[in-house]
């Protein structure tokens, strides 16, 4: 299941997160309701490496049938 970045930041608004700041090549995005970041690795439109992206979605709380 590889993923660009912008696709993950897209789940992760779509389920309430917003972008909190961004240091070099990582976003940080942040959902008030659930008090929880999620670092997100942006590097020139590569796709994020494998697992990379299942690691994200669990740490949001996101299922992947979710999607």
């Amino acid at each position: 299941m590889a993923m660009k970045p912008q696709k993950i930041v897209k789940i992760l608004r779509q389920h309430g997160f917003v972008k909190k700041s961004q240091n070099g090549s990582h976003l940080k995005m942040y959902n008030p309701t659930t008090n929880v970041t999620v670092p997100v690795p942006i590097h020139h439109d590569k796709e994020l490496e494998h697992g990379i992206e299942s690691k994200i979605l669990k740490q949001a709380g996101i299922k992947v049938t979710d999607i």
